[in-house]
């Protein structure tokens, strides 16, 4: 039985962050968290996020130091783990990693997109969406790395969100535009990411061009997951909604439903359709009926 604590490396509110588990039991957390005066809202599923300044009082209280690797196989041989695609709010340090991967030294810009896509309001278009468009982007360039451009605007594509369909994309490209203009992008690679971030509007990639066709095909991927998996998109979507009464939102998704099938095509890259074409039209289609 004991408490781990690994370095505070994880940049946020102005400081960095370590994480405090238990290999034994929540309860032994709850308790050490309790004596140490740690907030409850500090909690995050299986571990605490404490600030820098609280390291080495926690050392000092019996918490023992460990390199993160370290703190992670302790917490998944204690079973305690909870897996990332959960709780969005989990998803900050592969989320990390992959902006530091597209444009590291701008850990401002990374918070604040962190923080606009963990909105609360937000339910399918939050953190898990944006990774398993990243993911999906992976999946479709194989070895190679997606475009710089995609990827940025897989980033900003849904950074702003209020369920006004074309408003949000607009302003999402705003938005890009603005900060990374400030991040000291060149303009061409900004009009870019612009451009394509309002291309998600409706997902009208032009025949040739294959950074828009990346981007809408990782987007849309969702639509061709497993029954489960569909079944729970479309519950988020519902909750993303929950403003909407019953008959409008059944009658505005089944409009949304008609459009995705009869986009021709649906996916526009060769790997996109062979993974996830069949699946999305017997998705859609059973939805519909």
């Amino acid at each position: 039985m004991a408490i781990y604590l690994d370095p505070p490396l994880w940049p946020a509110h102005g400081t960095h962050f370590s994480h405090l588990i238990s290999d034994t039991s929540l309860e032994e957390l709850h308790s050490f968290a309790a004596v140490a005066g740690i907030p409850e809202r500090a909690f995050d599923g299986d571990h605490y996020d404490v600030a820098e300044a609280r390291y080495s009082a926690l050392v000092a209280a019996g918490a023992v130091p460990v390199e993160g690797r370290i703190l992670v196989r302790k917490l998944l041989a204690s079973g305690l783990r909870i897996p990332a695609r959960r709780r969005s709010g989990s998803l900050k340090l592969p989320l990390l990693t992959r902006w530091n991967d597209v444009l590291p030294g701008h850990d401002g810009l990374f918070l604040d997109l962190l923080d606009r896509w963990g909105e609360e309001h937000r339910k399918y278009h939050g953190r898990t969406h944006l990774l398993a468009v990243l993911e999906a982007l992976d999946l479709l360039t194989g070895p190679a790395v997606p475009p710089r451009t995609v990827l940025l605007a897989a980033w900003f594509h849904d950074a702003v969100y209020r369920g006004i369909a074309g408003q949000d994309e607009e302003e999402s490209a705003r938005l890009a535009e603005d900060r990374l203009a400030h991040a000291g992008l060149p303009a061409a690679e900004v009009d870019e990411v612009a451009r394509l971030v309002r291309m998600t509007a409706d997902h009208q990639a032009e025949a040739g061009d294959e950074a828009a066709a990346l981007l809408s095909d990782a987007d849309l991927s969702v639509l061709g997951g497993e029954p489960a998996a569909y079944a729970r998109y479309l519950a988020a979507v519902r909750q993303d909604f929950a403003h909407i009464g019953d008959d409008d939102f059944a009658a505005g998704r089944a409009a949304v439903v008609r459009q995705l099938l009869q986009l021709d095509p649906l996916f526009h890259t060769p790997r996109g359709r062979e993974l996830w074409l069949d699946a999305a039209r017997r998705n859609l289609q059973r939805e519909l009926g």
